[in-house]
């Protein structure tokens, strides 16, 4: 089974003007959210570890969750509010952010909730802004230390400067999870943000530092993966974008189900991937990542409509 840690939230789209103010659309989401309705979609036990409200859209992302498959026994519930990601257009189409978060439920996940994971657990996998921000950081953190060499570990850092500005606090999280992670997937452009150097020059440190499996994803250039004694690269399939909301979850979600259908999600199997096999677990995870592009939002892809093993 994955554990999926981190935030479940709302994103709210401004869709018009009315009389008196805007119409507003509410969708569910938040990275981990996606990576776990992902993870679901394409076949693989998964469950969410997070705090969420009591309110009415706390009740509508557990509705969500169960329709999707997503375990939601190692969840917590709270009377703090759903965070709210607004995003609207000015007349030229641009888009603006706001992010409506402090004293959010998601950031409140206390660190007794982080002591048992159900037994199945193979993977944890965490990532985005609530790795950096409120109780939860630290509580994440702990869990890591607690469980990291019980389960695999995935990290996506899935930076979120909207959320956290600053951007030592990024740095520092993956300084301190480059020792702790065995598979580190990053986007290009998270790593320019965070990192600076090439690919190829944070891949090296990484994998002195103790990660087994670097996975840098380049849009519609492809992914490029390491291990201590491989390398593959695969370019992006064509696809006419409608948009990329959720690409980059979809590419984490499929690339560990990819791991999981061959009984890979352990260090020493990553460790002795073949360049051969690199290049199949990048094609896999970009054909997936090229589905939920080619769709509106983040729609996720299913594992019928990617190829059998």
């Amino acid at each position: 089974m994955f554990l999926v840690c981190g935030e479940a939230l709302f994103d709210v789209f401004a869709v018009a003007r009315t009389p008196t103010g805007l119409s507003l659309d509410a969708r569910v989401g938040g990275s981990p959210f996606n990576l776990a309705v992902g993870l679901a979609r394409l076949a693989q036990p998964v469950s969410l570890l997070t705090t969420v409200s009591n309110g009415f859209l706390g009740e509508r992302l557990m509705q969500a969750m169960r329709e999707e498959g997503v375990g939601t026994d190692t969840l917590r519930r709270s009377d703090a509010p759903t965070t709210l990601s607004l995003i609207g257009t000015d007349t030229a189409g641009v888009p603006s952010y706001a992010f409506y978060g402090d004293g959010g439920a998601d950031r409140l996940l206390a660190p007794e909730a982080v002591v048992d994971v159900p037994p199945a657990t193979r993977a944890i996998c965490l990532g985005s802004y609530t790795t950096v921000v409120g109780e939860t950081a630290r509580s994440l953190r702990a869990l890591v230390e607690r469980h990291r060499h019980r389960a695999l570990i995935a990290y996506d850092p899935n930076v979120r400067l909207n959320v956290q500005p600053d951007v030592e606090a990024w740095r520092g999280q993956l300084r301190w999870m480059l020792s702790r992670a065995d598979l580190l997937k990053v986007s290009e452009e998270d790593l320019a943000l965070i990192d600076g150097r090439t690919p190829e020059a944070f891949a090296r440190e990484a994998l002195a530092s103790g990660v087994s499996l670097v996975v840098v994803t380049r849009g519609a250039l492809g992914a490029i993966a390491w291990t201590g004694r491989e390398r593959g690269e695969v370019a992006a399939p064509t696809v006419d974008v409608i948009d990329t909301v959720g690409a980059g979850d979809t590419f984490q979600a499929a690339l560990l189900t990819w791991l999981a259908e061959r009984d890979a999600l352990r260090r020493e199997a990553l460790d002795e991937l073949s360049p051969t096999a690199l290049d199949a677990a990048l094609r896999f995870a970009t054909q997936a990542a090229a589905i939920t592009c080619g769709r509106r939002g983040a729609d996720l892809p299913r594992r019928a409509e990617l190829p059998a093993v």
